[in-house]
């Protein structure tokens, strides 16, 4: 059916508010000056899609290939004919390509000026820390024809929207050999010890005849690098050859390791623990920009990477909900959405920074929060070989070395599957989605070994237990011969407990442990051979998926 033509040009029209977009006042130092408006930028649409997900689709009860999603799932033809006329008026350029296939996300290019004026801001350049990033105040505004076919536009500001959550143990301290602790004045009169991810991955029962091969782990990264030849040197002390490794680049960004001091920190740990751990499984790293713009494109790049075709997607950064704006959460939890409906897993760090996440009162992290992926918390872990000794919350705060996050969201509602869970109350009754899900080795006090630019470190942190569960998410996927997708209504149904070691000691603040789901370490860390076989979705494309043969269970 054609497009009506629109009553009367775009620049006439009455605006209205683009819901979410509000963005606070932004304390002003002296330097501060409006934006070149000859400048060029690229901002990201997020146009209206032809029709929104069935629940099924968004729990994956009822999976789709990529083909389905695109025909019932794309963008809306007559919103994206609307926006690019809209986009001409104003004197914008539609990106070539976008939005990409299975993707809503239509890029538009043009001055400084233009996007003022199309989008109703004033954009300024804001100096601080050595560093200028453009931002903008107030709401986004768009002619009253476009209500209802734009959700997002973001790219307009580009500060920094999300930390790595990863911690360096003791931060200038030296380790020595691999597991062996530390050469520090500052160590712990208990003696702090570090793992290689291998000897995490035999306390967590990981099965040795399941590699992860035949699967992609995808890495979402904003910011930071890896070498090649530091790959080729870790593996090579682990006993494994290097994995494969591709880099994506996103928006312009590019992997670009520089020093130890960065966030290669991330980078490393992220690929060097979830290909240790599933030493058969190939690694996409997706290389964006650290902003809310970078972050949704980074991740529906990879999502929709059908070249690569990612099962399991990692992320080791976020930010307090209260960092972002509305209208970033959404894209951003839609995007998460589209993931369930093709089969993909998303695991997320839940934050380093104890129940507050670094701001006033409770505060949860996001993209933890959303309820389509799988939170990460963190313990401290100590164990020989195959055996636990003991595993309590991380919470190093009186250290001054973090502590793992959780809480409850004041954005998400509960969830159906976290209905028994006993969450405790949100501060809002928009909120009530409980973090962690899940939770594993994050102390930098039984830190991991890596190497990060030529030096062997010890990191902790909930970035470590992201790609720890996406290995895991990995090695099940080949064991079971199905992917498991989201898997959250598997993991929390009764039948699964067994699969989780329960923590039951410790706290993050204002959270305690204790029996069952807590809001520091979630369900519990792995046991992972009895995991493994509850992992298959019930259903998957309205089809049962094929019977998997279960690894042995360990002699008790």
């Amino acid at each position: 059916m054609p497009t009506k033509k629109s009553a009367a040009s775009f620049t006439t029209q009455s605006r209205v508010i683009l819901a979410g977009s509000h963005k606070p006042s932004f304390a002003r130092p002296a330097a501060e000056k409006p934006a070149p408006l000859a400048s060029r930028i690229t901002v990201s649409i997020v146009v209206k899609c032809k029709a929104p997900l069935k629940a099924a689709n968004r729990v994956g009860k009822q999976r789709l290939t990529r083909a389905q999603f695109r025909k019932a799932h794309g963008p809306d033809p007559n919103a994206l004919k609307l926006i690019r006329a809209f986009a001409r008026e104003y004197g914008l350029t539609a990106v070539s390509g976008t939005p990409a296939p299975g993707s809503c996300i239509l890029k538009l290019t043009g001055t400084i000026a233009a996007m003022q004026r199309a989008f109703g801001t004033t954009l300024v350049h804001n100096t601080t820390d050595a560093a200028t990033y453009r931002i903008r105040e107030g709401n986004i505004t768009l002619p009253s024809e476009l209500s209802g076919k734009v959700e997002a536009v973001l790219g307009l500001d580009n500060r920094p929207q999300a930390q790595p959550h990863f911690r360096i143990a003791h931060q200038k301290s030296r380790p020595i050999a691999q597991g062996g602790g530390f050469a520090t004045s500052q160590i712990r009169a208990q003696g702090d010890i570090s793992y290689t991810p291998v000897q995490v991955a035999q306390l967590y029962q990981f099965p040795g005849n399941a590699s992860g091969a035949g699967q992609t782990i995808g890495i979402l990264e904003l910011g930071g690098g890896y070498r090649t030849a530091d790959l080729t040197a870790y593996f090579k002390t682990l006993g494994q050859p290097a994995p494969k490794v591709t880099a994506v680049s996103v928006d312009g960004a590019k992997n670009s390791p520089s020093t130890v001091s960065s966030a290669d920190g991330e980078v490393m740990l992220d690929i060097e623990v979830s290909a240790a751990v599933a030493p058969g499984a190939n690694i996409a790293v997706y290389f964006a920009p650290n902003t809310d713009q970078g972050f949704l494109d980074g991740l529906d790049s990879a999502i929709h990477d059908a070249t690569n075709k990612p099962s399991v997607i990692s992320i080791s950064w976020g930010s307090a909900e209260a960092n972002w704006t509305q209208q970033a959460m959404t894209a951003l939890d839609s995007a998460c959405q589209s993931a369930a409906a093709l089969g993909i897993s998303i695991t997320v760090a839940a934050g380093d920074n104890g129940s507050s996440d670094s701001g006033t009162g409770n505060n949860v992290d996001f993209p933890s929060s959303s309820p389509h992926v799988l939170a990460c918390g963190g313990t401290k872990l100590t164990g020989s070989g195959s055996t636990i000794s003991n595993e309590v919350v991380w919470n190093e705060q009186a250290s001054n070395e973090g502590a793992t996050g959780g809480g409850v969201s004041n954005v998400f509602p509960l969830p159906s599957w976290q209905a028994n869970s006993n969450v405790p109350a949100p501060s809002n009754s928009a909120g009530g989605r409980g973090v962690p899900d899940v939770c594993g080795n994050a102390d930098p006090a039984t830190g991991y070994t890596v190497r990060v630019d030529g030096q062997t470190l010890v990191i902790g942190g909930t970035s470590a237990v992201a790609p720890l569960w996406a290995g895991l998410i990995a090695v099940a996927n080949q064991q079971n011969g199905t992917a498991a997708g989201f898997l959250q209504p598997q993991i929390y149904a009764a039948k699964a407990k067994a699969g989780f070691r329960d923590i039951t000691s410790g706290n993050n603040g204002s959270f305690s442990a204790g029996s069952g789901w807590d809001a520091c370490t979630g369900l519990g860390s792995p046991k992972t051979t009895t995991l493994i076989p509850l992992m298959p979705p019930a259903t998957a494309g309205g089809k049962k998926p094929v019977k998997p043969k279960h690894p042995k269970k360990p002699k008790k």
